[in-house]
């Protein structure tokens, strides 16, 4: 028989709010890029009101929570990640009475809300910078001030690198030079003065009193630099981040900063939760982010980066397991984000991009789903340059500059563009043809990315081996060649990277693929590049 993707006969699933003791290791957080999501006002660009507005599409499509990026006051120079006012929304997406809404209707739906935190740097147009530039001595102990080297002091500090390429310091007018790991616009602070710590302690409180379930950390592995700030010794060190240590970032500091964070979030009712974006080099370094008195996950990277290949892929999934279950924490998984080239254009194909899916979602622990991956949306890698907003775009020897072509807006429905994202325009252009990735062309096509992901959902809820990271081991069973097999309680997974086709015994009774698959009930035709789940 052949079994097609969307062919679920299985009992309801349970109400969309997991328990809510340790709802997270299990969950499914959706990212929400606002600029990106939904405009309710015409302007182009995505706003908290357009994200309340398209909540019943992530209601529907199963999520347990939603992650929002930064919305606050901001010149916008990193997309919002250069914060000049933590306690209030931009106009540009709101005021704070939509902040509010959102999360009110959120948790009407029973979605959870998770709000981005900038702590590493904020932006040049803080008060506290403003007045730090002025030469004001208290306002620059919050800052990484420091005197140049060489004759005059002309030269940086120290020979470190911006992430966004160029030189990782600036000089002001009286000669002295900041740090920043970013972009100019983005100061880093020095979290060795007891005001920043209390400052950021402060502006927790505030989004957790108005009602957030929790925070996403930016550059959770940053906030503390290495003593005396040594030199590196060589360039291209944007290449190094994530593969080995730099005096810059994952320095052991860090932790006792996320301590007081767990202790803060632990002294609100219900559970609130923190998520590290912590690079590090081994899986082993990103579980110390994880301890029972630290934050509650820290993104996958390695998983996220991990290329379309049986060996590697499974050398990542059991060194993941292995790192987070040593400290008693649940692993999550992702595939693609704000931040990078979407997985679909990454693996080469939309094929590889529905199994890689499937793969991560039946995988122990939370998973996070970046907006228009479950609409199978490519790269725009065809932008224009004078559209582009990435600041490493405009730089040099750092990233490739890219960013913009995974944050184009989503298409709702509609052949031609802004394709419903609102009444007019959209703030990068979307590309001809994706009339037919909208949310309302795949809806209700049994063969469509989306109803694949809602359908895998809806799965998880029912099948009491996927996801939970309590339910039991993960088992790997022989298979041939550049193909996985591996069972958990009542389930099994099977992942052919091949673009062939694969015969083997039947693991079980076929309940989701990401592909037509035949079977005879003995054996089973696994189709080229598939995941297809098995009930046992």
């Amino acid at each position: 028989m052949t079994h097609e993707s969307t062919a679920v006969q299985l009992a309801s699933a349970s109400s969309n709010a997991t328990a809510s003791s340790g709802w997270w290791r299990d969950a499914v957080i959706y990212q929400v890029y606002v600029r990106s999501f939904a405009d309710s006002d015409g302007d182009g660009v995505g706003d908290l009101r357009g994200v309340r507005e398209r909540l019943p599409h992530l209601v529907r499509l199963g999520v347990d929570a939603v992650w929002l990026t930064p919305f606050y006051v901001s010149p916008q120079a990193d997309g919002g990640y250069d914060v000049a006012d933590y306690r209030a929304v931009d106009p540009l997406f709101g005021d704070l009475s939509d902040a509010d809404d959102l999360v009110r209707a959120a948790h009407a739906l029973g979605l959870r809300i998770i709000v981005d935190v900038v702590p590493n740097h904020t932006s040049e147009q803080h008060a506290w910078f403003r007045a730090a530039r002025a030469g004001d001595p208290r306002a620059r102990a919050r800052y990484h001030f420091h005197p140049g080297r060489g004759p005059g002091g002309a030269e940086p500090p120290n020979d470190w690198e911006s992430v966004f390429g160029g030189p990782a310091w600036t000089r002001v007018e009286d000669g002295a030079w900041y740090l920043h790991l970013f972009a100019p616009e983005q100061p880093d602070l020095d979290w060795g003065h007891p005001e920043v710590a209390a400052e950021f302690a402060s502006v927790l409180r505030f989004w957790l009193d108005l009602g957030v379930d929790g925070f996403r950390v930016d550059v959770a592995h940053g906030m503390i630099k290495a003593a005396g700030l040594p030199d590196i010794g060589h360039g291209a060190q944007a290449t190094l981040i994530g593969t080995q240590p730099l005096p810059f970032f994952d320095q052991d500091g860090v932790h006792e900063i996320h301590r007081s964070w767990r202790r803060l979030l632990d002294s609100y009712e219900g559970p609130r939760i923190g998520v590290a974006e912590a690079w590090v080099p081994t899986s082993e370094r990103l579980a110390l982010y994880v301890r029972p008195d630290e934050l509650h996950q820290a993104f996958n990277f390695r998983f996220l980066n991990c290329p379309w290949n049986t060996t590697a892929l499974r050398t990542v999934i059991d060194e993941s397991l292995a790192a987070t279950a040593s400290v008693g924490a649940p692993t999550t998984w992702v595939l693609s984000n704000h931040d990078v080239v979407r997985h679909r254009t990454r693996f080469g194909s939309l094929d590889r991009a529905r199994a890689a899916a499937l793969l991560m979602l039946a995988l122990p622990g939370s998973a996070y789903v970046y907006q228009g991956e479950e609409l199978g949306l490519p790269e725009v890698a065809d932008l224009p340059g004078e559209v582009r907003r990435d600041p490493a775009f405009l730089r040099t020897a750092g990233q490739d500059g890219l960013r913009d072509g995974c944050r184009v807006p989503l298409p709702w429905s509609g052949a031609e563009p802004p394709y419903g994202f609102g009444p007019s325009g959209t703030w990068l252009p979307q590309p001809a043809g994706w009339g037919d990735l909208s949310v309302a062309a795949q809806t209700g096509d049994p063969h469509s990315t989306l109803e694949l992901y809602r359908a895998a959902l809806e799965l998880r809820r029912a099948l009491p081996g996927l996801g939970s990271p309590d339910s039991g081991p993960l088992t790997w069973l022989p298979a041939p060649q550049d193909v996985l097999l591996f069972t958990r309680p009542g389930f099994a997974c099977t992942l052919n990277s091949r673009p062939t086709p694969v015969e083997l015994p039947e693991p079980g009774r076929p309940v989701l693929s990401s592909a037509p698959v035949e079977t005879d009930g003995r054996t089973v035709l696994l189709p080229p590049e598939s995941c297809t789940w098995w009930a046992i």
